[in-house]
């Protein structure tokens, strides 16, 4: 495939680590103080929680914190204390509420926070799913989310080494957002970039798909891009014929994937949880972290 021309950075001003304190917590908390690091940001380390009946009735006959919001906070300023941020001292923010709603509202209407999340696989084996707290958040938010699942190997170096990007979608409108910003990333790591359509076994023509695929990445990227460009990466396209679940990971294990990024359909039509469904089970069973890009969003 050519080399896309382009002018189109990766303007990240935040990043947000959304733990529960959780082992699936600590993997999470490594990447978000190493994208914090790559992309010179501020890094906030946040947690939600609701308040138990005892500590209700302590803070409402004295104008005191409770030992359970005493206890949260200690908790904060310790995971902070391990995760540098690349700009300024790691702050915290300890958040009361539903965290399937607190935590997206921190950061609504700021496509340019990165929110991140460990997440835990639990369930049958024909259906996998995300810890409830995780799945929520990941519904709720308007802007980009990275996922890190448990089989995604422990971050030790404490930086990021993002050689291949894999950029996988249905070439649906909803999900081509998410195209420019793979391109940016592609660019800011240096890392190559692959472009996955998977498409249903009886389709006709591959050879026809193919060349659909490269046409939506284009038009994608070049709707996001202005005149000036300048060369960035030549993607590899692939058009596989199969189960996009299964398709997706063999293609994260046969070429050596760092990176996952996904375009999440928003439709008033129908609900969150059939619309992101598709999304669980590949960040639970994929071994490199997933990005996940709502429908008008980018950053």
């Amino acid at each position: 495939m050519p080399a896309i021309a382009k002018h189109l950075a990766v303007h990240l001003e935040s990043v947000v680590f959304a733990t529960d304190f959780s082992p699936a917590s600590y993997n999470a908390g490594l990447y978000a103080s190493a994208v914090s690091r790559h992309f010179h940001t501020g890094l906030v380390v946040a947690h939600a929680f609701v308040l138990t009946q005892a500590a209700l009735e302590v803070e409402a006959e004295k104008p005191l914190a409770s030992q359970q919001r005493i206890n949260l906070r200690h908790d904060l300023t310790l995971v902070a204390e391990v995760l540098e941020s690349g700009k300024g001292p790691t702050e915290t923010t300890l958040l009361e509420g539903d965290p399937c709603a607190v935590v997206p509202a921190l950061v609504h209407g700021s496509n340019r926070t990165l929110v991140v999340l460990g997440t835990h696989g639990r369930g049958s084996i024909d259906r996998y799913v995300l810890g409830s707290t995780a799945e929520g958040i990941l519904r709720h938010s308007t802007g980009p989310v990275l996922s890190v699942g448990p089989n995604v190997d422990i971050l030790r170096a404490g930086t990021l080494n993002i050689r291949r990007i894999l950029y996988a979608t249905d070439c649906s409108p909803e999900a081509a957002p998410a195209a420019p910003l793979a391109v940016a990333l592609a660019d800011a790591f240096s890392a190559g970039l692959d472009v996955l359509n998977v498409v249903h076994s009886t389709y006709a023509d591959p050879a026809k798909q193919l060349d659909r695929l490269q046409a939506y990445l284009y038009d994608a990227v070049e709707a996001a891009i202005p005149q000036d460009s300048v060369h960035v990466c030549k993607p590899r396209t692939f058009v596989s014929a199969g189960k996009p679940l299964a398709d997706i990971l063999n293609h994260i294990d046969q070429h050596e994937i760092d990176l996952v990024i996904l375009g999440l359909h928003r439709s008033a039509l129908l609900s969150m949880q059939n619309l992101t469904s598709g999304v669980f089970p590949i960040i639970v069973k994929a071994k490199c972290p997933v990005l996940t890009v709502a429908s008008g969003a980018a950053f």
